[in-house]
């Protein structure tokens, strides 16, 4: 992995960007997004991660936060990736509506026989691509990429329209996530 592509400040801020293996589109259905949002909250009270930019795409999430308990950056969104693919799992195998619910465990059972770290199903890829950002124009560059791209994908006309994401924190109405921090 390049360096640049690695947590070397435990104080930094971080954009970072995880998708689903084989970016599955998992995160069609509302109850698998809600999951993520308990998580970053749990995260947020508990764990002592700042949340500052977060958008939910259909198979990957973006986000910009930093540790601020002593936790390495690293350990925490590990964490947090471990727990939301348990919970993930879970959720799709309890979910009688669920359509795609043998493909999905199908495809979640083949990248983890793929990988050595995973005991059985791996739900989230292992690169995350964390970036630290250390000027004003590189956050705002990335807050307005990780908004943009619902409006990118065809999901709505406007940023603040996207639901699950802090567009709507950023343009002064409250979204989803309590407590992000904005950035003017």
């Amino acid at each position: 992995m390049s360096r640049n592509y690695k947590f070397h400040n435990p104080e930094g801020v971080y954009f970072v960007s995880f998708a689903v293996v084989e970016w599955l589109d998992v995160f069609t259905r509302n109850e698998y997004k809600n999951i993520l949002i308990d998580c970053f909250h749990y995260c947020q009270k508990e764990k002592g991660m700042d949340i500052f930019a977060w958008c939910i795409m259909t198979n990957h999430v973006h986000l910009i936060f930093r540790s601020v308990k002593g936790q390495e950056p690293q350990l925490l969104l590990g964490d947090f990736k471990r727990y939301t693919s348990k919970a993930l799992i879970k959720a799709i195998k309890d979910n009688h509506r669920e359509s795609r619910k043998d493909w999905l465990l199908e495809q979640f059972l083949k990248a983890g026989t793929k990988s050595s770290n995973v005991k059985k199903y791996q739900f989230w890829r292992h690169d995350n691509k964390p970036i630290e950002l250390w000027s004003n124009k590189v956050i705002s560059e990335k807050i307005n990429y990780i908004h943009n791209n619902p409006v990118e994908e065809g999901l709505v006309y406007y940023p603040e329209g996207y639901v699950y994401s802090s567009a709507k924190d950023y343009s002064g109405e409250k979204g989803l996530i309590s407590d992000v921090i904005v950035i003017k």
